[in-house]
Protein backbone atom coordinates (compact mmCIF):
# COMPACT_ATOMS: atom_id res chain seq x y z
CA UNK A 1 0.00 0.00 0.00
CA UNK A 2 1.45 3.36 -0.95
CA UNK A 3 1.61 6.43 1.23
CA UNK A 4 -1.24 8.07 -0.69
CA UNK A 5 -3.39 4.96 -0.27
CA UNK A 6 -2.63 4.95 3.47
CA UNK A 7 -3.69 8.58 3.73
CA UNK A 8 -6.84 8.15 1.66
CA UNK A 9 -7.91 4.74 2.90
CA UNK A 10 -7.05 5.12 6.55
CA UNK A 11 -8.20 8.64 7.27
CA UNK A 12 -11.60 8.91 8.83
CA UNK A 13 -13.46 12.12 9.49
CA UNK A 14 -15.07 12.92 12.83
CA UNK A 15 -18.40 11.15 13.09
CA UNK A 16 -20.16 14.42 13.92
CA UNK A 17 -19.32 15.90 10.50
CA UNK A 18 -20.41 13.97 7.38
CA UNK A 19 -17.73 13.94 4.68
CA UNK A 20 -19.75 15.94 2.15
CA UNK A 21 -20.37 18.60 4.79
CA UNK A 22 -16.71 18.66 5.78
CA UNK A 23 -15.65 19.02 2.13
CA UNK A 24 -18.17 21.83 1.65
CA UNK A 25 -16.89 23.78 4.64
CA UNK A 26 -13.23 23.10 3.85
CA UNK A 27 -13.66 24.43 0.31
CA UNK A 28 -16.16 27.26 0.62
CA UNK A 29 -16.03 28.85 4.05
CA UNK A 30 -13.19 31.29 4.41
CA UNK A 31 -14.18 32.74 7.77
CA UNK A 32 -11.21 31.88 9.95
CA UNK A 33 -13.23 31.97 13.16
CA UNK A 34 -15.89 29.57 11.90
CA UNK A 35 -13.34 27.24 10.36
CA UNK A 36 -11.28 26.97 13.55
CA UNK A 37 -14.27 26.39 15.80
CA UNK A 38 -15.96 23.95 13.46
CA UNK A 39 -12.97 21.68 12.84
CA UNK A 40 -10.89 21.99 15.99
CA UNK A 41 -12.07 18.54 17.09
CA UNK A 42 -10.00 16.90 14.32
CA UNK A 43 -6.31 17.81 14.66
CA UNK A 44 -4.10 18.00 11.61
CA UNK A 45 -2.10 14.89 10.73
CA UNK A 46 1.02 14.48 8.59
CA UNK A 47 1.91 11.01 7.30
CA UNK A 48 5.22 10.22 5.68
CA UNK A 49 6.96 7.04 4.61
CA UNK A 50 10.57 5.94 4.70
CA UNK A 51 12.09 2.67 3.54
CA UNK A 52 11.50 1.00 6.91
CA UNK A 53 8.51 2.76 8.51
CA UNK A 54 5.57 5.13 8.33
CA UNK A 55 5.69 8.30 10.43
CA UNK A 56 2.54 9.94 11.75
CA UNK A 57 2.59 13.42 13.29
CA UNK A 58 -0.56 14.73 14.93
CA UNK A 59 -0.75 18.38 16.03
CA UNK A 60 -2.42 18.53 19.45
CA UNK A 61 -1.03 21.42 21.51
CA UNK A 62 -2.16 22.04 25.06
CA UNK A 63 -2.54 18.39 26.01
CA UNK A 64 -0.48 16.12 28.24
CA UNK A 65 0.75 12.71 27.14
CA UNK A 66 -1.59 11.15 29.72
CA UNK A 67 -4.57 12.69 27.85
CA UNK A 68 -3.96 10.42 24.82
CA UNK A 69 -5.12 6.90 24.12
CA UNK A 70 -3.39 5.13 21.22
CA UNK A 71 -4.40 1.59 20.33
CA UNK A 72 -4.48 -0.91 17.49
CA UNK A 73 -7.39 -3.29 17.10
CA UNK A 74 -8.17 -5.43 14.05
CA UNK A 75 -5.74 -3.48 11.86
CA UNK A 76 -7.15 -0.06 12.84
CA UNK A 77 -4.89 2.47 14.55
CA UNK A 78 -6.98 4.76 16.77
CA UNK A 79 -5.67 7.94 18.36
CA UNK A 80 -7.91 9.78 20.77
CA UNK A 81 -7.57 12.34 23.53
CA UNK A 82 -9.75 13.78 26.23
CA UNK A 83 -9.03 16.70 28.52
CA UNK A 84 -11.34 18.35 31.01
CA UNK A 85 -10.61 21.44 33.04
CA UNK A 86 -12.72 23.47 35.43
CA UNK A 87 -12.24 26.71 37.37
CA UNK A 88 -14.51 28.05 40.03
CA UNK A 89 -14.46 31.53 41.55
CA UNK A 90 -16.65 32.32 44.52
CA UNK A 91 -17.33 35.76 45.91
CA UNK A 92 -19.84 37.03 48.42
CA UNK A 93 -22.01 38.40 45.60
CA UNK A 94 -21.53 35.83 42.84
CA UNK A 95 -20.17 32.45 41.83
CA UNK A 96 -18.51 31.96 38.49
CA UNK A 97 -17.71 28.52 37.18
CA UNK A 98 -16.03 27.90 33.84
CA UNK A 99 -15.07 24.63 32.27
CA UNK A 100 -13.62 23.35 29.05
CA UNK A 101 -13.73 19.96 27.42
CA UNK A 102 -11.44 18.87 24.62
CA UNK A 103 -11.88 15.56 22.84
CA UNK A 104 -11.02 14.07 19.46
CA UNK A 105 -10.56 10.73 17.78
CA UNK A 106 -8.74 9.82 14.55
CA UNK A 107 -8.56 6.33 13.02
CA UNK A 108 -6.34 4.88 10.30
CA UNK A 109 -6.45 1.52 8.54
CA UNK A 110 -2.98 0.03 8.76
CA UNK A 111 -1.46 -1.76 5.78
CA UNK A 112 -0.93 -5.49 6.31
CA UNK A 113 2.84 -5.13 6.00
CA UNK A 114 3.43 -3.20 9.25
CA UNK A 115 4.46 -4.49 12.66
CA UNK A 116 1.55 -3.18 14.72
CA UNK A 117 2.99 -4.60 17.95
CA UNK A 118 6.14 -2.46 17.49
CA UNK A 119 4.51 0.96 17.04
CA UNK A 120 6.08 3.63 19.24
CA UNK A 121 4.67 7.02 20.26
CA UNK A 122 6.17 10.22 21.66
CA UNK A 123 4.51 13.52 22.60
CA UNK A 124 6.69 16.65 22.67
CA UNK A 125 6.02 20.33 22.05
CA UNK A 126 2.36 19.78 21.15
CA UNK A 127 3.00 17.10 18.52
CA UNK A 128 2.25 13.39 18.92
CA UNK A 129 4.68 11.35 16.80
CA UNK A 130 4.14 7.70 15.97
CA UNK A 131 6.63 5.41 14.23
CA UNK A 132 4.99 2.45 12.51
CA UNK A 133 7.69 -0.04 11.45
CA UNK A 134 7.31 -2.17 8.34
CA UNK A 135 7.83 -5.93 8.25
CA UNK A 136 11.15 -7.00 6.72
CA UNK A 137 9.57 -8.30 3.51
CA UNK A 138 7.85 -4.95 2.93
CA UNK A 139 10.88 -2.71 3.32
CA UNK A 140 11.86 -0.92 0.18
CA UNK A 141 15.21 -1.81 -1.27
CA UNK A 142 17.29 0.40 -3.47
CA UNK A 143 17.14 -0.12 -7.20
CA UNK A 144 19.84 -2.19 -8.79
CA UNK A 145 20.72 -2.78 -12.40
CA UNK A 146 20.23 -6.19 -13.93
CA UNK A 147 22.85 -7.19 -16.49
CA UNK A 148 21.57 -8.67 -19.71
CA UNK A 149 23.62 -11.57 -21.00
Amino acid sequence: MTLVQLKNKGLSRPTSTPSFLGDFFNNFINDEMIGKDLFKSAPAVNISETADKFNVELAAPGLEKTDFKVEVENGILSISAEKKSETKEENARFTRKEFSYTTFSRSFTLPEHVKAESITAEYTNGVLRLAIPKKEEAKQTSAHEIKIS
